[in-house]
């Protein structure tokens, strides 16, 4: 069925059908409403290429992730995906691997495709990139990462209230050894997250001991190759903080591959609340980051900048943490 059919059963002009499924402003409520009607009884399935080049908007919005293997990434995609669709957008979809060549063929791509706007959901993306999106007013979301200029804006995680509630958490529990296995330190985030614990085991009032730290890689065998080193260190830690769940789920194989036992011999506390984090054994205590929250905020950062008039810099929207505790923490045991 085509749209004459569409508009011979609205009682309406083609250019109204037209207008309406383009969604512009100008058809009166009722008549938009008697139109959507005409088109589900009929199975009308406009074409959507067509209505790009009609309407000049592509309706269309990237969303880039460094891993789509990490748990964390497909539960953002699916919130981005899923408020983007209510919303009548589609979107386009890529997974760096943190190969800087990568990011530049799916920026590449992003522009072939006319997209909108990109929520850059991944560590890094060179200033030369920034600029090819920028110069063409294509809106950009970043976490933490993004410069502050025009059509940029930033969801700003606050890491410190989530890491400060697992200090205090372990310190309340009698621990004084800590640990903490931050992300690559080359990433931003990483880097933040390493802060942020600083900060915040120097607050604690925890400084005479001072903590070990090692840096990882964000994944499962960084966290299992971690413990050997955890337990050569003199006056090993009681407990360890992780920068990512996927560290924290390695490392609780690697206490067990030892022959010990979490959080007996050695608590684990985790960062993202990854969905398969309650199923652990034991389930992971962690800091929760939430990509429902994520994804709302970068996809109305996109829409707010779509929508304005001008271009501003530095809009930045903020995420709070915060510590979800679960069976892999407990007081220190007796040596």
């Amino acid at each position: 069925m085509g749209i004459r059919e569409v508009a011979n059963k609205a009682g309406v002009s083609v250019a109204t059908v037209s207008r309406t499924v383009n969604g512009v402003r100008s058809v009166s409520p009722a008549i938009a409403a008697r139109v959507w009607s005409a088109i589900r009884e009929v199975g009308y399935v406009p074409n959507t290429q067509a209505r790009a080049l009609v309407s000049g908007r592509s309706r269309l919005l990237g969303l880039i992730v460094s891993d789509i293997t990490n748990p964390f990434f497909p539960e953002l995609i699916q919130g981005f995906e899923q408020v983007a669709v209510r919303a009548g957008f589609e979107v386009l979809l890529a997974s760096t691997s943190y190969d800087p060549a990568l990011m530049a063929a799916t920026v590449r791509r992003m522009i072939e495709r006319k997209v909108e706007g990109v929520a850059v959901m991944t560590s890094e993306m060179e200033d030369s990139l920034i600029g090819e999106l920028t110069g063409r007013h294509i809106p950009l979301a970043f976490i933490d990462v993004g410069p502050m200029a025009p059509h940029i804006s930033n969801i700003s995680v606050n890491y410190r209230t989530g890491v400060h509630q697992a200090v205090q958490h372990l310190r309340r529990l009698g621990h004084r050894r800590l640990a903490f296995i931050a992300g690559p330190l080359a990433l931003k985030s990483a880097r933040l997250r390493r802060e942020a614990f600083l900060h915040c085991f120097t607050e604690a009032q925890l400084a005479a001991d001072r903590p070990a730290i090692l840096e990882g890689d964000h994944s499962l065998d960084g966290g299992f190759n971690a413990v050997q080193e955890l337990l050569g260190i003199p006056g090993r830690p009681t407990a360890v903080i992780c920068s990512n769940d996927l560290t924290a789920i390695g490392v609780l194989r690697g206490i067990h591959a030892e022959g010990l036992s979490a959080p007996r011999d050695m608590s684990v506390i985790g960062f993202d609340d990854i969905y398969m984090a309650q199923f652990m054994l034991p389930p992971l205590t962690t800091v929760r980051l939430s990509r429902q929250d994520l994804a709302r905020q970068a996809f109305e950062a996109l829409i707010a900048d779509i929508d304005r008039s001008a271009a501003s810099a530095g809009a930045i929207y903020p995420i709070e943490t915060r510590l979800i505790v679960r069976g892999s923490t407990s007081a220190p045991h007796p040596c």
